[in-house]
């Protein structure tokens, strides 16, 4: 699978505490391996995120991603549940 990060994605990563990034590298790299392990609560979204799927990367953040092709997603947004869905 290859896996992309939108210019926005980069920007909201480089604004979350270390701690998180860490936690986003492991959730990322089981995304890898198996995008709907249940550990990740992979998710379609509806309203203004049509089109999206979200993973959690802790009990509060998450990653929203759209899938470009069969073989290809591109990571859009990551924050917490109130930074996405509260905009």
């Amino acid at each position: 699978m290859k896996i992309f990060f939108h210019r926005r994605f980069t920007k909201q990563y480089r604004k979350i505490p270390a701690k998180i990034k860490l936690r986003f590298e492991e959730r990322i790299a089981l995304f890898g391996h198996d995008p709907f392990d249940p550990s990740l609560h992979n998710h379609a979204l509806g309203g203004i995120f049509k089109g999206y799927r979200s993973i959690d990367i802790t009990g509060d953040v998450r990653a929203l991603y759209k899938a470009l092709d069969e073989e290809t997603v591109e990571f859009a947004f990551i924050g917490t549940h109130h930074e996405l869905y509260g905009m």
